[in-house]
């Protein structure tokens, strides 16, 4: 089941938080779970319907950065 249909909507942490400098191609972003710093922090207060827009945009930045 992809973890944005699942409730509770579990985070996309992978532990590997590392926030990619504004000269890379995912300027602003976790390495790790590609989100930005404030997805991150507001994340354990935030409502599943939140958490759910945050992973479509996940979904949204893995197919439009070059990861190689």
């Amino acid at each position: 089941m992809n973890p944005e249909l699942q409730t509770p909507v579990p985070s996309p942490c992978i532990s590997l938080c590392e926030m990619a400098p504004d000269t890379a191609s995912a300027k602003g972003l976790c390495r790790g779970c590609l989100r930005t710093l404030d997805e991150i922090v507001a994340w354990g207060n935030a409502p599943d319907a939140y958490k759910r827009a945050v992973w479509a945009e996940i979904r949204r930045r893995e197919a439009e950065l070059d990861f190689d």
